[in-house]
């Protein structure tokens, strides 16, 4: 019996998928556990800012349930109250099925299959029920606070062309998302970047012409390395990048409290981010390096040269450029783990993608862990280098101001 490649390609990467549930490190408590399964549901959702989104609502109705029985932190919303000994286990596990029941209802069937896992390690009794009765109260406030965010909403992109001359039909992604409303910036604009180089720069030849060299499908300048860490970055989903956080949550001498609030501000950032970026993406509307480089002739530079036939590495994300969403992902997450680590030494940091087959890199230091996320968008053939660099500045920003703001120690 054959197996056709595309079957085989679609059975390995579903492996893959699963594989990141359980590699690379090892869990902290029961906070990491939960994250780790969600992650995994959450990115199953097709769209990678819907999925963001989920995981950010998900970790801060776990942290509102976790610190309203254990009272470490001003909460980040309206307060829970708690009974006395509830159950911080049970809390945990309610919290992130009400959260994914209500999001995700096309994954019942797992989200419950992981609820009853969790449920079953905990003895049947008041604490167990007081931790889910406060885990449903929190999961309720906290997605009703995120319901009018402006997620959802009708498209109304209009497409950029002249009367009657044909372009593409397939409308670009989310092109609201820079308009909802965010969890600890003002607003979507408030990082908004000054604009990309000029077409006629030096800075935009030199972008151009190191990406059409290193990001092509068929380039022979890119190293073996380089394409390993390309393919290992095609993936966007949460589930690439949650591992690192909970890299983190494994140092020793952390508990389930300090690791819901990690979480909870880790996501919120990450949230933010996006919502950042997006708003910077459809402010500026930058070509992709596919449409420049093919249209090379008529950008005004003398030092371009175009590729009529020039195709990138992976398949071009469907929004536009300018600034880099990987960049800005995963430097608001670095922010954060930077804010937590406060100085002291670093975690090996890993993490294992589904769109290398399950491999697992890893990290001595965040700055590393972030740099490689730049560059291997470079090596992808989707971003500028310039536009990597903006990105990651955002980032950083954004994280910084999440760590700041959200929430703070009361003992």
């Amino acid at each position: 019996m054959t197996i056709s490649r595309r079957l085989m390609a679609t059975v390995l990467r579903s492996l893959a998928t699963t594989m990141l549930v359980w590699a690379p490190c090892a869990y902290a408590d029961v906070v990491t556990d939960a994250n780790a399964k969600a992650a995994a549901i959450a990115s199953k959702n097709p769209a990678t800012p819907v999925a963001v989104r989920t995981m950010a609502i998900v970790q801060v109705s776990v942290f509102e349930a976790v610190n309203a029985i254990t009272g470490r932190y001003a909460p980040y919303g309206t307060p829970v109250a708690a009974s006395p000994g509830a159950s911080v286990d049970a809390a945990v596990a309610a919290a992130t099925r009400a959260v994914l029941s209500k999001l995700m209802p096309d994954q019942q069937a797992a989200i419950d299959a992981d609820y009853r896992a969790a449920l079953s390690l905990i003895p049947d009794g008041p604490d167990k029920a007081a931790g889910i009765a406060t885990a449903e109260q929190a999961a309720a406030s906290i997605l009703a606070s995120r319901a009018d965010d402006g997620a959802i909403a009708p498209s109304t992109y209009r497409p950029h062309t002249t009367p009657g001359l044909y372009v593409p039909t397939t409308l670009p992604a989310v092109p609201h998302w820079g308009k909802r409303g965010p969890w600890a910036m003002t607003s979507g604009d408030q990082f908004r970047p000054g604009p990309p180089p000029s077409l006629t720069s030096e800075t935009w030849a030199r972008d151009y012409n190191e990406i059409k060299a290193l990001g092509g499908k068929n380039s022979t300048q890119r190293t073996a390395e380089q394409t390993a860490i390309a393919r290992f970055w095609e993936a966007t989903a949460p589930a690439v990048y949650w591992p690192v956080a909970r890299s983190v949550a494994t140092v020793p001498g952390r508990d389930v409290t300090a690791n819901a609030r990690l979480l909870a501000v880790a996501g919120m950032a990450m949230d933010d981010a996006l919502i950042a970026v997006f708003e910077a993406k459809y402010a500026y509307n930058l070509w992709r390096p596919i449409t420049a480089i093919r249209n090379g002739d008529v950008d005004g530079n003398d030092a371009t040269e175009r590729d009529p036939g020039w195709t990138p590495f992976i398949d071009t994300p469907m929004h536009p450029e300018y600034p880099c969403a990987h960049c800005i992902v995963s430097a608001s997450l670095g922010a954060v783990l930077e804010a937590e680590l406060a100085g002291g030494p670093t975690p090996r940091l890993s993490s294992a993608s589904s769109t290398a087959a399950g491999a697992v890199r890893t990290w001595t230091s965040v700055g590393d862990f972030v740099q490689e996320v730049a560059v291997a968008r470079i090596y992808d053939g989707v971003h500028y280098r310039n536009s990597t660099e903006v990105g990651t500045a955002m980032g950083k920003k954004v994280g910084e101001l999440a760590s700041r703001r959200l929430p703070k120690a009361t003992r």
